[in-house]
């Protein structure tokens, strides 16, 4: 295996691949010798290997330098990104546990103080009740907006959206790349009242998020149902807000126009995907392309990413930064 995978599996920048190199070989030698091959003090390899270190690719024993191996510091590091995703993935697991619990809460005896702070609603004024929410300035909104823009209380909620950010207030929101087409007229009417507004490929459920302690989801998670489940409890909206979170740091920038992205965000839009494992056929649908011009692409990308597979070019993106 190439050390440069190992730097990139590790995600090392790109400068420490030569230290990797250079000390490898060294191993199990002590290290003034290692140094001294090196032209540097002791203490000036240390400090340079300290991101390694961290790492525990390289440890010091009794003055020796001992370095993994590319192939056991690779599976090292894909472990640690395991565990890592295991708990991001626990946690979303734990979301979608609560919202049956939520459910119950309805015909549950009240007094208890171990019962979750929310309940289900099936109220068709669900729009008019976060617009109540907003108007009570209770902290920033975020929204995941999936296919809102089709409803006709879009321009109720435009409002309550344009009067909180003219109170100073952050209001951002998430839409499916297939918005960019399919309402630039919304999206550029809510960039223009001050909305932050991103695109991601896809958007997998509705979500409002009002202050530290409100949130709406749907019940059962996703787009077609009816009940919603109303969250007031600061440790679930909690996190809510750090799924959100993490996926806004993902998400594409719309530019002030509302309608378009960069040229590089589009470029990220479709790495996304690859990287995802998803087929040319979906990317088509998510990114709202035709399946020519996904596969023209693809084929683009992976010249200039200097790949032969949409694996590596996820793994090669990563390293440079564009993902």
């Amino acid at each position: 295996m190439p050390e440069s995978a190992v730097v990139a599996a590790l995600g090392l920048p790109t400068q420490m691949e030569p230290v990797y190199r250079r000390v490898l070989p060294g191993s199990g030698q002590s290290v003034e010798q290692v140094a001294a091959s090196m032209l540097l003090s002791a203490e000036q390899l240390l400090d340079q290997l300290a991101p390694l270190v961290a790492l525990e690719v390289v440890t010091v024993e009794d003055g020796v330098l001992h370095v993994l191996d590319p192939a056991t510091a690779t599976s090292r590091a894909l472990a640690a990104q395991a565990a890592e995703l295991g708990v991001a993935a626990r946690e979303l697991a734990r979301i979608a546990e609560v919202l049956p619990v939520l459910s119950e809460r309805r015909y549950a005896e009240p007094g208890n103080d171990q019962l979750i702070d929310g309940d289900v609603s099936t109220t068709a004024d669900v729009p008019g009740l976060i617009a109540q929410w907003i108007r009570e300035k209770r902290g920033d909104v975020c929204f995941l907006r999936p296919d809102q823009w089709r409803f006709p209380s879009e321009s109720e909620m435009a409002v309550a959206v344009g009067n909180a950010v003219r109170e100073g207030r952050r209001v951002r929101a998430i839409y499916p790349a297939r918005a960019l087409s399919e309402a630039s007229q919304v999206l550029r009417m809510r960039v223009e009242i001050g909305e932050d507004v991103r695109v991601v490929p896809s958007v997998l459920t509705r979500l409002v998020i009002v202050g530290p302690r409100r949130a709406i989801v749907p019940e059962p998670l996703g787009t077609g149902s009816d009940h919603r489940v109303v969250v007031r409890q600061a440790s679930l909206v909690g996190m809510l807000q750090a799924y959100f979170d993490a996926l806004w740091e993902t998400a594409s920038r719309v530019d002030p126009k509302g309608d378009r992205l960069a040229e590089r965000d589009h470029r990220r839009l479709l790495l996304a995907e690859l990287a995802d494992g998803v087929k040319d056929e979906q990317i088509a649908r998510n990114l709202d392309m035709s399946l020519r011009t996904v596969r023209r692409r693809v084929a683009t990308l992976m010249s200039e990413l200097g790949v032969d597979t949409r694996f590596q070019a996820g793994v090669e993106a990563v390293r440079r930064g564009w993902l």
